[in-house]
């Protein structure tokens, strides 16, 4: 048995990393509609490859991601020092060695009809569940399902599942009955696919629970509207695939027929949107759910595509309604939100708890000069940096290279919002942060917790749903996290529209992080059960003489102590570090501190 074992892990071992560079879809890839097609094509098939590759162990990774692959590249370098040091790296040059490799685990193709776009997506769900290559319809000459499926001198994978009748007719059509589940179509093809696809792979129980991903649809293969095609998100499917989520892509608003598809007459996204949610909340027991993805506004549904609703009012209402299923976000919100290879990194070993072995005590307030000698608070400014936003893998993914290796961290004190729910796509940048950390690098919480809630939908009364108080599921899941990465401060509980923290929340929230709440819709200073609670201050504008302007004026020579914390968005260290030097010359009396050092005054003060 010994012996057994023994060979088994010397050749897990020896087993190589496969790779493919896939940067040379990029080449001209938006231009027409056909090379869009063909490049759509191959980057969904490569991604749904790799994530089934990866279900059980890390073994497949892709290039792609940044300007000739380097965020990919740049992951990959960190990982060949430690984790894959010994492992050997084997190149694929086309998706057919690829196949090869891994084709005992290939049981076909799951065929999808770009005429309902949503039909990727629910391709990608199929995909997951039933070990499924998802091919596009498509039988002209040099097509990826013409050469997948009915070329002599292809690989000849079987259609296990179509979303399209055999003989190239819609299978969703907006009207009459929606197939197989006896039910009267919604009046939109986009939606009854939705529907269909939440009968049969979530209220049936084949999807796994737990997991969902809300990424656009092929709506952009005719309407790209200057979107490239890093930015289809299709590498980011990869861990969801690997995990049998769910995917989908739904408008949050019932006000108005979304963009791809303005014929809805009762605007029945939202509703399909609350249905899939309810289905998964039923799937997964009433625990919380992780979504990977965000309101793809640079595409659809917001003021920047023609609708009539705002970025952040589009993004607000989505978090509501989330929040009232029981499902946070994991935002990988436009602009910095592609990401590949999460399938490989989540099998990365971690160990059981990261302690941060910074934090401050009352003792080393006193030697640092903050309290009298009877040890009151000294009456200053207090400011703390909130360093977001991190409550994304994809974000942190894109940026970490850029403002983590930055020459002036540790010079100054920072806190790091980097969401525990990261863990599970990108445990390789959370690791890396731990392990490189100065003295000066603290670690908190960002949006909302360990995941992007907005809390004021936690308890009863929530206004979807109409589901019982999720307040003791989402304690457990941050008690947890918090241990893990041992985090004292939520750095920023998103409000929203939602209603402000009831009092049984705030006192769920000072379970896990007993070290201090930010949020919105709160008093600028308050105790609740032994944890103070501040209320966030502006985000500061990303302009070193304006942002410090905004503080040294809010900021006011006081008879007493005042405490305010502030959020940037993708600082660098040295931006900080210009901003403190700004600052401490205008107005040196006000002191810049931690996150935990800020709380563990303000707490101070209120005993004063």
């Amino acid at each position: 048995m010994l012996t057994s074992l023994i060979f088994a892990f010397l050749q897990s071992r020896a087993e190589p990393v496969y790779m493919w560079d896939l940067t040379g879809l990029k080449v001209g890839a938006e231009q027409t509609l056909e090379t869009r097609m063909a490049a759509w094509d191959m980057l969904h098939a490569a991604t749904a490859l790799q994530g089934l590759a990866n279900r059980k162990e890390a073994k497949f990774y892709l290039n792609f991601v940044g300007n000739q692959g380097q965020i990919d590249g740049y992951w990959f370098g960190k990982l060949k020092k430690g984790w894959l040091k010994s492992k050997a790296v084997k190149n694929f040059k086309t998706l057919d060695e690829a196949l090869a490799k891994f084709k005992t685990i290939i049981k076909g193709v799951v065929v999808w009809d770009d005429r309902v776009p949503a039909t990727s997506n629910v391709a990608s769900t199929i995909a997951g569940v039933e070990s499924l290559i998802p091919v596009r319809f498509d039988q002209s000459a040099g097509s990826l399902y013409r050469h997948l499926v009915l070329d002599r001198n292809g690989p000849s994978l079987k259609i296990i599942k179509r979303l399209i009748k055999e003989n190239g007719e819609q299978l969703f059509t907006g009207h009459g009955m929606i197939p197989d589940i006896n039910q009267v179509s919604s009046g939109s093809a986009k939606c009854d696919a939705y529907l269909w696809a939440a009968h049969e792979y979530l209220k049936k129980g084949k999807c796994s629970g737990g997991w969902m991903g809300y990424y656009p649809d092929a709506y952009w293969l005719k309407y790209p509207n200057g979107v490239p095609l890093e930015r289809t998100l299709l590498t980011n499917h990869d861990f969801f695939i690997s995990k049998k989520a769910f995917f989908f892509d739904l408008s949050p608003w019932a006000d108005e027929a979304p963009d791809d598809d303005l014929n809805q007459k009762r605007y029945t996204d939202e509703e399909t949107l609350e249905l899939v949610l309810k289905r998964e909340y039923e799937l997964n027991h009433g625990k919380f759910s992780h979504v990977g993805g965000f309101t793809p506004w640079d595409q659809k549904y917001t003021d920047f595509t023609g609708r009539k609703h705002g970025g952040v009012e589009t993004e607000w209402r989505y978090a509501e309604i989330l929040t009232s299923y029981n499902a946070y976000m994991d935002a990988d919100a436009p602009g910095l939100h592609a990401m590949a290879n999460a399938s490989f990194y989540t099998h990365q070993p971690r160990k059981a708890e990261y302690k941060q072995a910074n934090l401050p005590t009352l003792a080393t307030l006193a030697q640092r000069g903050f309290l009298n000698p009877n040890g009151t608070v000294k009456p200053k400014p207090y400011i703390s940096i909130y360093v977001g936003d991190y409550d994304s893998a994809a974000w942190l993914y894109t940026m970490m290279p850029q403002v983590w290796d930055d020459a002036a961290r540790g010079s100054i004190p920072l806190g790091w919002a980097f969401n525990p729910a990261l863990e599970a796509r990108f445990p390789t940048g959370l690791i890396y942060a731990r392990e490189s950390a100065t003295k000066n690098d603290f670690f908190i919480s960002g949006d909302s917790g360990y995941g992007y809630v907005n809390p004021g939908y936690l308890n009863d009364h929530r206004r979807w749903g109409g589901l019982p108080s999720g307040l003791d599921s989402w304690r457990n899941l941050n008690q947890a996290g918090f241990k893990r990465w041992d985090l004292g401060i939520v750095g920023f509980a998103i409000d929203g529209n939602a209603p402000a923290m009831d009092t049984a929340t705030k006192e769920a929230y000072t379970r896990f992080a007993p070290a201090g709440v930010v949020a919105q819709k709160v008093p600028e200073l308050s105790i609740v059960k032994d944890t103070p609670f501040l209320r966030m201050q502006s985000d500061l504008p990303h302009h070193n003489s304006d942002a410090a302007a905004h503080i040294v004026t809010r900021d006011s020579p006081k008879a007493e102590a005042s405490f305010h914390i502030y959020r940037t968005i993708l600082w660098s260290a040295s931006d900080h570090s210009k901003l403190f030097s700004l600052i401490r010359s205008l107005r040196p009396d006000i002191e810049i501190v931690d996150p935990y050092t800020l709380m563990m005054l303000a707490k101070k003060s209120v005993g004063n």
